[in-house]
């Protein structure tokens, strides 16, 4: 005699909880774990480490230098728009990880595909590189 699945069963397997947040337990005890581990590292390092305050200790620490000048001066447009620029095609290079992971599965459809892909970014960064954004020695501000 057959056995009758239900549509419970079919959509989340017999193994699967019917209740749709007790998915999501294992995530979050994962963060709650990493929580308090971070936060006990943090309580830990405060109550046990040393605390000698000092006028170096207590100075503004700035890429190894010792800070000149006021810190609500202007900088220059280029530090953003190189941080922008930075993040932009940062987030580009991340679609090349689940291509790469399909790669074999998209056979020469998806070498063009990515080739097309990278010949796009390419061509963004050719143009902010004819802009001068990314040239510190130039003077003008380059302006896109």
């Amino acid at each position: 005699m057959p056995v009758a699945v239900s549509d419970a069963d079919y959509i989340h397997g017999p193994h699967m909880p019917d209740n749709y947040f007790a998915r999501y337990l294992p995530i979050l005890i994962h963060a709650a774990v990493v929580a308090a581990l971070a936060g006990g590292m943090v309580v830990l390092s405060w109550l046990l480490g040393r605390h000698r305050p000092s006028r170096t200790k207590l100075q503004p620490y700035e890429c190894g230098m010792n800070p000149t000048g006021d810190a609500r001066e202007r900088f220059s447009v280029k530090f953003y728009l190189v941080a922008m620029l930075f993040i932009l095609f940062d987030v580009e290079a991340v679609f090349l990880y689940p291509w790469a992971v399909i790669f074999r599965e998209l056979k020469m459809f998806g070498f063009w595909e990515m080739l097309v892909y990278i010949g796009i970014v390419l061509v963004g960064f050719w143009y902010v590189w004819k802009k001068g954004v990314l040239d510190w020695s130039v003077t003008h501000r380059g302006e896109l």
